[in-house]
């Protein structure tokens, strides 16, 4: 089981690029580049709620659990 990161579909789906969020969500380009590879290991709401915000999307948007993957 895993948890799979969508981000960069929601980001194709809105066209925006990685670098418009990261100034948007006042997040730095190399974390959440981090985040949408899914090379990291927890996400604080705050920073979800941002992005959800500036996506005007649900968590469940860039979010998904595989229970098949194996980790």
């Amino acid at each position: 089981m895993t948890i799979i990161v969508r981000l960069d579909r929601v980001l194709a789906d809105r066209k925006m690029q990685l670098s418009e969020l990261a100034e948007a969500v006042d997040i730095s380009i190399v974390n959440l580049s981090n985040l949408k590879t899914g090379k990291v290991k927890a996400i604080r709401f705050s920073t979800l709620n941002a992005i959800c915000k500036v996506l005007h999307c649900q968590p469940g948007d860039i979010l998904e659990y595989d229970e098949d993957t194996l980790e």
